[in-house]
């Protein structure tokens, strides 16, 4: 009998990502909880809140009625229709069936964009912090990411000087996160103009309007990219979804508005991939979108409750810890700066933001995300979206292990 002694062997583009480092603290800290460890994890991007009862009770419906079979690739008509009558409703974007599609989440609007636009050498400018995936999805869909770093005044958003500086002829998309995940960082309706009138100069460059955190704001108003540049409308991918602001990560479901053309190349690729999201989980979309909406103010009123719980306790975490306070989303990105080359107290100096979160995770058992895996180092990201009591305790405890480091 032959026995192969070939070693696997991966895409080249498969090689060059990395697994998403939120998932990964997640995960690490739900295997010590169930060793018995008292962790608690602020590494989540999600709500702990239950989905709506209105929208729990349209899928059960959509199931007793049958609606468990295929549907089109895009979703179902009465779902974009629902799709197109938010737009209207809270951005006044105006979208026709041809230029929405509905998807497995957010996630794969967002990388199916990419892997239909993408050639080699083709640059997306992205802008420090950003949301994990976007740099690996960059790379597995051929292109090149182009990381944006703003100065610390401008509040971790890009002003029209720096993207005027990323901006080249092999440019293919800005990514604009706002609300932003890590930072919490908000765009005026005259900041997008601002960014929009530099493109007016490019017009091969397409914009990517990621505005899944669209309904969780607290301080200032909330404006899609497209809403405020009429003339880029045709250059434009608005992406959103139902994961964020109606607790339902876990129904998997995205939807994305834009030209013609590019939803019908998502769609193709949709079509040869994962196909229809979901049957009932879009029955679900309809209710959440097209139901009552006034649940979105307690929850907001409960969200800034705890980033401010947060921000009064972790105050007494400085200098180690350093933070400002974020305007909308449900994270805060703390500086730890001070804490790189301090001593922990078994003697390990620490180097690194990812050696200052997993030492939270051991001595503190709070999980964090470390800032290097945002493309903005040293920092830590944590996600407040979890019970008062938790939420208290976790910050209690990053004090006290704050407090026990040691300068080298």
């Amino acid at each position: 009998m032959l026995i192969s002694s070939a070693a696997p062997r991966l895409s080249q583009r498969l090689a060059m990502a990395r697994p998403s480092a939120t998932g990964a603290m997640s995960e690490a800290a739900r295997r010590l909880a169930a060793e018995g460890s008292p962790v608690i994890s602020l590494a989540e991007g999600e709500l702990d809140f239950d989905t709506p009862a209105h929208i729990q009770r349209a899928a059960i419906q959509a199931m007793a009625a049958g609606e468990t079979r295929y549907t089109s690739v895009a979703g179902t008509p009465q779902l974009k229709a629902a799709i197109a009558r938010k737009l209207v409703r809270d951005n006044a974007l105006h979208y026709d069936d041809a230029e929405i599609i509905a998807g497995t989440g957010a996630k794969q609007m967002l990388f199916n964009a990419l892997l239909a636009t993408l050639d080699a050498g083709d640059e997306v400018i992205v802008t420090a912090p950003y949301w994990v995936s976007y740099s690996d999805m960059v790379l597995i869909a051929g292109g090149t990411p182009v990381v944006v770093t703003p100065a610390p005044s401008d509040e971790f958003k890009l002003t029209p000087a720096t993207l005027r500086a990323a901006l080249t002829p092999r440019t293919r998309w800005l990514v604009l996160n706002s609300p932003c995940n890590p930072s919490g960082a908000l765009y005026s309706a005259d900041e997008l103009r601002a960014l929009a009138e530099v493109l007016r100069g490019y017009p091969d460059v397409l914009v990517m309007s990621d505005d899944i955190y669209e309904e969780i704001v607290f301080e200032g108003e909330f404006v899609s990219f497209a809403q405020v540049a009429a003339h880029m409308r045709d250059r434009t991918l608005t992406i959103n979804g139902v994961s964020k602001a109606y607790a339902m990560t876990g129904w998997r479901l995205g939807y994305a508005a834009g030209p013609a053309w590019l939803i019908k190349a998502m769609a193709l690729l949709q079509s040869q991939s994962t196909s229809n999201p979901c049957a009932i989980s879009q029955a679900g979309a309809v209710a959440a979108l097209d139901g009552p909406q006034a649940f979105l103010d307690e929850w907001r009123a409960r969200l800034r409750a705890r980033r401010d719980l947060a921000l009064s306790i972790l105050a007494d975490a400085a200098p180690v810890l350093t933070m400002r306070r974020p305007p909308a989303a449900f994270y805060l990105y703390a500086d730890c700066r001070t804490a790189i080359g301090m001593r922990t107290p078994d003697g390990t100096r620490m180097e690194t933001d990812t050696d200052f979160a997993m030492y939270l995770l051991h001595a503190a058992n709070v999980a964090v995300v470390p800032g290097s895996a945002f493309g903005l180092a040293p920092y830590v990201r944590l996600a407040y979206a979890l019970s008062d009591d938790r939420l208290r305790t976790a910050c209690e405890r990053i004090v006290t292990a704050c407090a026990a480091l040691e300068r080298a």
